[in-house]
């Protein structure tokens, strides 16, 4: 594992594959890490991929640098993040690939800085989150997918995430993936990333903040304000739902006019967590990008 000052972070990453390989960042989820793509990895180093995976803000051993700076989940800092982190590697044009959390870092990183990507693979579509269409309601069968996150509306919420983290992280695992048997021992390689002491605040502020309910970082202000205005992802795209995830009823096929690029979307047989149930598939998406953009 290698660390690098990026931004305001200093991130923890794991990086795999030639130094001059066609470059690839890996994004995990909430509630996951960089072990969610341990079977992908080896399918894109085989076609000459280097590919770094980064713990995001609050997770494993990525730090804040500075104590002040506001523990914030906000999308447009996890799009921040993203884009900082290839800056500091002196990664050009990688493509960006994530799901849940990473799946939004890298949709915000597509949109706001295409300049910076090549190409964009995404769980969920257009991943990035309408603030203001979040200060509603949604049918009851999306408002009880979603319970975990108005629990952490409530300062109750934040004592359940801190006291109970495993317990409630395991839950989540197994709701939003009803199909795949994934073994204690299998969570329990993930559950130390959860131990971060930024954990907790992190992932409060991020629903507190996505369902309108809680200010952003000011640092921040100027990003939102584009991503409020639903901004058109220009670089191409795959974008795959899991035919079994419990968080997206319906999938995110009417996404396509958001993409005004070159786009495909899939529908997987997966869960939630598509990168660890279904590897094979996440890595081919990564791979008919790089077969789009190879050439530019």
């Amino acid at each position: 594992m290698d660390h690098v000052e990026a931004g305001v972070l200093s991130v923890a990453y794991v990086q795999d594959g030639p130094s001059d390989g066609w470059p690839v960042i890996l994004s995990h989820g909430f509630p996951y890490d960089v072990q969610a793509f341990d079977r992908v990895v080896p399918v894109l180093t085989a076609q000459g991929a280097r590919v770094i995976r980064p713990y995001l803000r609050g997770f494993g051993p990525t730090r804040f640098r500075a104590a002040g700076t506001i523990r914030s989940g906000q999308q447009a800092a996890l799009g921040s993040d993203l884009i900082a982190l290839a800056g500091a590697l002196r990664i050009e044009r990688p493509i960006v690939a994530g799901y849940d959390w990473g799946g939004l870092a890298s949709c915000v990183a597509a949109a706001l800085w295409p300049e910076r990507v090549s190409g964009l693979v995404s769980l969920g579509g257009y991943d990035i989150i309408d603030i203001e269409r979040q200060r509603h309601a949604f049918d009851p069968g999306v408002e009880h997918a979603v319970w975990y996150q108005h629990l952490f509306q409530s300062e109750r919420g934040r004592e359940v995430l801190a006291a109970h983290r495993a317990e409630l992280c395991r839950m989540l695992w197994r709701q939003w993936s009803p199909r795949w048997d994934f073994g204690e021992e299998t969570f329990a390689r993930t559950a130390p990333a959860f131990d971060n002491p930024d954990f907790v605040d992190v992932v409060v502020h991020a629903y507190r903040h996505a369902l309108g309910a809680a200010a952003g970082d000011p640092a921040y202000d100027g990003l939102e304000a584009r991503l409020a205005g639903r901004p058109a992802i220009t670089v191409p795209a795959v974008t795959v739902d899991g035919a079994t995830d419990t968080l997206k009823p319906g999938g995110t096929a009417d996404h396509a006019p958001m993409f005004a690029g070159r786009h495909e979307h899939r529908l997987i047989d997966a869960g939630h967590n598509i990168a660890q149930e279904a590897p094979e598939a996440f890595a081919a998406a990564v791979l008919t990008v790089r077969a789009w953009t190879a050439g530019r």
